[in-house]
């Protein structure tokens, strides 16, 4: 099947799930397991040359977009990304733009990496879950060592280089009962790009159903509040938070960016260290692994009936309580992963964060509709 047009996003894993961490409540460090008897955990050179040129190949937007993620990519070493480089320079079509962007745990940064992804245009994203005493909770090294100092060093060589990086926080049991102190901690950082990720780790044993660490679904929608208003009285502008700009396109008629919000997903799939294809990055398991980039092109995978059935399933699966709920155009039931009480009916399929979107995005609709209306004027 050829598309006219193709939007998707690859989360490329050049060294798996390797990472110099431990973090707690990481729910990607147990992919290695998969790949337990394959060591080292590097993408080769003929399977990095394939992937790039089957992503090329595969897209039709103006502007091609790698990701690199991991564990922790800056693991493969800088003459890695180098060599990726050259194989995107020789294979960029005539009147097109690449853009690689990675993102990092920060705690290797340095000044040679610094000035590698400066030079070369990166766009970078550290993982950061607040100031010191909090971030170091759940953040640490695989000898149990706090992490923060290290973080906020590589944070401040990137700013040396010019390079503003976008700050990836998870929202934890433990950061959400701080919301302004958390925003106030990241805007003295000089923060200009914020990304608020909700931690939900599903445990059947637990009598609320997840981890101790997962954030309580009224608290999240009360932190994402707290901030919301704070950012609209004083930083709008100058501060972009992801999930207030993707609730706000609504204004403008606008369809979401981000997946766990678009309608259907499947269009963030995962290439794995060894070429493998898996459907999403949270369901990197046999199950989703559909293939390997060395026995189909990635496009052959990404337009395959698995992955479109995969992502189709987003909205068919919805509960009526989401189809018929007021703010569903601005949520659509987020991720599916998360999707796993009942509702109130005792329909199976609802999102654990159900409680805590509705309020958060019955709270914004004022203001986006004031933003609709300023719009048409």
């Amino acid at each position: 099947m050829v598309n006219t047009s193709r939007e998707f996003q690859v989360f490329v894993k050049p060294v798996g799930a390797n990472c110099n961490l431990k973090c707690k409540y990481c729910y990607y460090l147990e992919k290695s397991n998969l790949y337990s008897d394959r060591k080292p955990f590097l993408m080769t050179d003929d399977i990095l040359e394939k992937y790039i040129i089957q992503h090329i190949d595969a897209s039709t937007e103006e502007t091609i977009h790698f990701s690199w993620h991991g564990g922790e990519p800056l693991r493969a070493g800088i003459d890695f990304y180098r060599n990726a480089l050259k194989i995107q320079s020789a294979n960029k079509p005539a009147g097109k733009t690449i853009l690689n962007g990675i993102q990092t745990n920060g705690t290797l940064l340095n000044q040679e990496w610094c000035r590698f992804l400066a030079d070369n245009g990166f766009v970078v994203g550290v993982s950061l879950d607040g100031p010191a005493e909090i971030h170091n909770k759940y953040r640490r090294t695989k000898n149990d060592r706090t992490t923060w100092e290290n973080v906020c060093r590589g944070i401040q060589l990137l700013k040396e280089h010019h390079l503003i990086p976008e700050i990836l926080c998870v929202v934890n049991s433990e950061n959400a009962k701080h919301p302004h102190f958390i925003y106030d901690f990241f805007k003295q950082l000089g923060a200009e790009y914020i990304t608020f990720i909700p931690l939900v780790i599903s445990e059947t044993t637990s009598p609320s159903g997840v981890s101790e660490s997962s954030v309580p679904a009224e608290e999240f929608g009360n932190f994402l509040v707290e901030i919301f208003d704070e950012w609209v009285e004083n930083d709008i502008g100058n501060i972009k938070i992801q999930i207030f700009e993707e609730a706000i396109r609504s204004a403008f008629k606008q369809e979401h960016t981000l997946c766990i919000f678009k309608v259907n997903c499947g269009a963030v799939p995962v290439v794995e260290h060894n070429g493998d294809f898996y459907s999403c990055d949270h369901y990197v398991n046999d199950a989703h692994l559909l293939g390997n980039i060395t026995d189909n092109s990635f496009a052959f995978y990404l337009d395959s009936k698995r992955q479109i059935e995969f992502g189709m399933a987003k909205s068919l699966t919805l509960p009526k309580y989401c189809t018929e709920c007021e703010v569903r155009s601005m949520c659509n039931g987020e991720c599916p992963k998360n999707r796993f009480i009942f509702t109130m009916d005792g329909e199976y399929g609802l999102n654990f964060l159900c409680k805590g979107y509705k309020h958060f995005f019955n709270h914004c609709r004022p203001f986006v509709e004031a933003v609709t209306e300023a719009w048409r004027s």
